[in-house]
């Protein structure tokens, strides 16, 4: 008897094909969509064709007519049940459907109940509503005008636009070392509204039964537990006679977070006719009034001393939240964690200030594959880097050197208050400047510009902080952001593994498995992973802002250690030793003395139930809630090359290069898989994806025609490398990887194409860089904002 190879059994650092794929690729995953019951309905929902307007009246007694409709719902009847409103995620209220006036391009204004969604849509068209236009507002500065007209009238006391101030850092010193400045750095830009855009849009099956009065909800939601405590405050039912079902999910990436008024809607009208209601959003219905991403103004500036050296660094930030404010993220942080910029660097000191704005828009601000608005710090960050190392005529590889944080300053406490933990930051640049043959590079890009050719290189280096967070500071609706594992292991050495996490794509069904296999020697494919359903999962906050492995990942394996500790007992009972005596090696327990003395895991697992020692409880299961003490912090080196067509704007990726640090790699196949998906997202909110909003609050963009979603002709290839500098405070060493890319990426794009065009004397260009954009930037020599209103002649 010997220690198992723990590759062969699929533990840690095995690229275990994904279990879940088994049946995506055949077809046989099990959508909301996908589920019918007896007696179902469907429900459709009727929207705003305007942005900002008085509802005068609803006429729905057309609909009433109809062959096959069973309701319509308006937002009247909801106030008699006090459904009108619901809360947000940020503390903040959101019409379910409108009543007094419509707030954005999209909002419900009444759904309608039928036979099928068909009668369903026809209802909906046979509404009459009757608007008196307002004034729409599509931007902070236009909200933030001192004549601008009220967008949230519905609330008392509120007399602006203005739905939050926040501010972090040291004013005083930051304005002592300005004052102390050889060069000071400034750049202002605007990193445009996006939509996650999952494959699947959303959708709920609400099922009230009168009988039991429990209310059973299928729905596409990355966070079950947290839906299941928002509908029990809406709906005012007892929370354990309400049971969310979260199946499979065709994507996320932050969007299936929120609670969205079709859910709400869908609840209400099953409970108002005693039948399941299916409601399954449109792809427009998806793209215009679902939860958008970013939408944030920068104005920021670095302190810089003649020889490289940041001294300070300072910004403003408005955000353009849309007419709520539902933001999912940390209730202490109103714009999320903007305040880790710059983390990765040694400045002694900063201090960030931030606004939020109500504006005629569909919410804004979901974690769309970021950690709580990080992917708008990073972005900023490494512009602003690359603008500094231009004023101050620095190679912006060199300046980087000088100013990363060095090996030996870990832990670090940064100018904002985040204490990053770990990391090999010079290591995983230089990684990425010999793999892109970077010197050489330089050359090639001189010679070239001799022949009229515009070549371009753009670094971006990140530290993201995930797996937000301790109970100390992280929470969502009071509820503190920790994370839950239950684990069962079966008499023959099986087991069944619970969490409170939501895979959409992760690979939590093969990873965790891993991670019991590594603590407990179980072979993986021995271990069922099951998430989703809040009458059998543990409590947890769902899977969103990378909190996957960081969170729910060490709650795994915390709970395997506590099985672990019970079956060294049950083993020492059967070798017939002190448990003093008992060493561990993976999958059997063993005599210290007689090392060949032992006896398997599933040996002590079939002890659990039938040969336990007296005084021991039988059963080998547990569970376990991690609260983690800090925040992960990974790291990632991405550098792209490209040319720029100077007739046309059009600009190429020639290479990519990334090197990731994401700590110890559960399953490294699927990390890869997480980093290109990733840059594949960034490369499309840099190169393509446009979605905004002309002067009438129109949302230009809400169709695949113009928000253009990359494809494998389009994408570009990346070089991938890593390194690994193992969390000294999780249970496993790992950090988290699932967003670095998507946050990292996009600055590493833009600097190279702004590179490309050092000599105009631009300084930035708005994402996305369309090729009329960079045209316009070579021929006027003069920056380019993307911020609406656009024209649309």
């Amino acid at each position: 008897m010997t220690a198992l190879d723990e590759i062969k059994i699929g533990g840690l650092g095995s690229s275990r094909k994904r279990v879940e794929d088994d049946r995506f690729i055949r077809g046989r995953g099990n959508y909301t969509d996908d589920i019918t019951l007896p007696g179902m309905l469907h429900m459709e929902i009727l929207r705003s064709p305007l942005a900002h307007a008085r509802i005068k009246s609803i006429d729905t007694s057309k609909a009433w007519q109809i062959p096959g409709v069973r309701l319509v719902l308006t937002g009247e009847m909801a106030a008699q049940r006090n459904l009108a409103w619901m809360p947000t995620l940020s503390y903040d209220t959101q019409a379910v459907l409108a009543t007094d006036k419509v707030r954005f391009q999209g909002q419900e204004i009444a759904c309608v109940v039928a036979d099928d969604p068909y009668i369903a849509k026809d209802g909906c068209e046979a509404i009459d509503v009757e608007y008196e236009p307002l004034p729409p507002i599509v931007n902070p500065a236009q909200a933030l005008a001192p004549d601008a007209p009220l967008i949230r009238d519905d609330k008392e006391g509120q007399t602006d636009n203005v739905c939050y101030q926040w501010e972090v850092g040291d004013k005083e010193g930051t304005d002592r070392a300005f004052a102390q400045a050889d060069v000071v750095s400034r750049l202002k830009l605007h990193y445009p509204r996006s939509h996650p855009s999952p494959i699947e849009n959303c959708g709920s099956i609400a099922n009230f039964d009168p009988a039991t009065q429990k209310l059973t909800v299928y729905m596409t939601t990355q966070a079950p537990h947290i839906i299941r405590a928002a509908v029990a405050l809406v709906a005012e039912l007892p929370e354990h006679m309400i049971r969310i079902i979260s199946p499979d999910i065709g994507g996320g990436f932050g969007n299936k977070v929120p609670v969205y008024p079709g859910y709400v809607c869908s609840i209400l009208c099953s409970i108002l006719l005693g039948k399941p209601v299916k409601w399954i959003e449109d792809k427009s219905g998806n793209l215009i009034s679902t939860g958008f991403a970013r939408d944030m103004y920068f104005d920021g500036e670095l302190a810089l001393r003649k020889d490289g050296r940041i001294l300070a660094a300072r910004f403003h930030a408005d955000t353009d939240q849309g007419a709520f404010f539902s933001d999912a993220q940390p209730s202490k942080f109103k714009i999320g964690l903007v305040h880790s910029a710059f983390a990765c660097y040694d400045i002694p000191v900063g201090h960030i200030t931030a606004r939020g704005a109500y504006t005629n828009k569909a919410p804004g601000g979901v974690a769309y594959r970021c950690s709580f608005r990080v992917t708008e710090a990073m972005y900023f960050q490494e512009r602003m880097i690359a603008a500094a190392a231009a004023d101050l005529g620095l190679d912006p590889a060199e300046f980087r050197r000088v100013n990363l944080v060095r090996d030996e300053q870990f832990p670090y406490r940064t100018p904002f208050g985040f204490l990053t933990d770990s990391g090999q930051y010079h290591k995983c640049l230089q990684i990425g400047l010999d793999a892109i043959g970077y010197d050489q590079f330089l050359k090639d890009k001189e010679d070239a510009a001799k022949r009229g050719r515009r070549l371009g290189i753009g670094i971006s280096t990140m530290t993201e902080p995930l797996g937000a967070g301790n109970s100390r500071e992280y929470d969502i609706l009071g509820i503190k952001m920790f994370d839950s594992a239950e684990l069962r292991v079966h008499p023959t050495g099986k087991a069944i593994l619970r969490t409170g996490a939501k895979t959409q794509g992760q690979g939590h069904e093969t990873t965790w498995a891993q991670i019991v296999a590594h603590e407990l020697g179980i072979p993986a494919a021995d271990v069922l992973v099951e998430e989703g359903d809040t009458d059998t999962a543990p409590f947890g906050m769902g899977t969103y802002a990378s909190r996957s492995t960081p969170v729910a990942g060490a709650a795994v394996a915390m709970v395997s250690r506590k099985i672990r500790a019970k079956a060294r007992k049950l083993a020492a009972h059967l070798l017939e030793v002190s448990e003093e005596d008992v060493e561990w090696e993976l999958g059997r327990f063993y005599v210290r003395s007689a090392p060949n003395r032992g006896v398997t895991i599933q040996e002590c697992a079939m002890a659990a139930y039938g040969n336990m020692p007296d005084g021991m409880e039988p059963g080998l299961e547990n569970n376990a809630y991690y609260d983690p003490p800090n925040l992960t912090w990974p790291f990632a080196c991405y550098i792209a090359t490209v040319e720029v067509d100077p007739e046309t704007g059009v600009w190429d990726v020639l290479r990519f290069v990334a090197v990731d640090d994401c700590g110890v790699r559960i399953n490294p196949m699927i990390v890869e898989g997480q980093i290109m998906g990733g840059l594949t997202e960034a490369y499309a909110m840099s190169n393509m994806q446009f979605i905004t909003f002309d002067e009438e609050g129109n949302c230009v963009g809400s169709n695949y025609m113009d928000y253009l979603l990359p494809t494998a002709w389009e994408t570009p290839g990346f070089e991938l490398h890593e390194v690994v500098t193992p969390c000294p405070h999780h249970p496993i060493g790992a950090k988290g990887v699932g967003e670095c890319a998507a946050v990292g990426g996009p600055a590493a794009f833009v600097n190279a194409v702004l590179d490309a065009l050092s000599d105009t004397g631009v300084r930035n260009i708005d994402m996305p860089l369309l090729p009329d954009r960079v045209w316009e930037a070579i021929n006027t020599r003069a920056d380019i904002s993307g911020a609406p209103p656009v024209r649309t002649d």
